[in-house]
């Protein structure tokens, strides 16, 4: 996961150096659709465990509308490092908190073994495989 914001954002708020200082930011949220609540921002350091609800103007569904929110500056984004990457490069994004945000090992799937998986299931489970083989490929141009 990362913690990103525009440049012209920490033009006018100090960079949050904790999790905590996040509760002084104007934070990008995402509405969990199968929960109903505003996810929980999850950091880590030295083993140790720190969630943070944050506060924001918005609010969003998905993660598109929290990046592009993030890019136009309308406050700090939470997402995987994968979807803010590209933006970091480029310096169109501005990573904080790198050392409190903990590695995402991948997929985790949990299901009856007992029982003979659905096409559906099966399918998924291979369109996830072969997008994660697929992701530390060099890209050719």
């Amino acid at each position: 996961m990362a913690v990103a914001g525009f440049p012209a954002y920490f033009a006018h708020y100090a960079k949050p150096r904790t999790p905590k200082d996040l509760t002084n930011h104007n934070c990008i949220n995402l509405r969990t659709p199968t929960h109903g609540g505003v996810y929980v921002w999850e950091f880590e350091k030295n083993r140790r465990e720190v969630n943070v609800r944050v506060d924001g103007q918005f609010v969003f569904n998905t993660s598109m509308m929290i990046l592009e929110a993030g890019l136009a500056g309308l406050g700090l984004i939470y997402l995987t490092e994968r979807q803010v990457q590209p933006h970091l490069q480029s310096g169109r994004l501005i990573r904080v908190l790198e050392d409190r945000c903990p590695p995402f090992p991948g997929y985790h799937l949990y299901y009856p073994s007992r029982r003979q998986p659905t096409a559906a299931f099966t399918l998924l489970v291979d369109a996830l495989r072969y997008r994660e083989s697929q992701a530390d490929k060099p890209v050719s141009k």
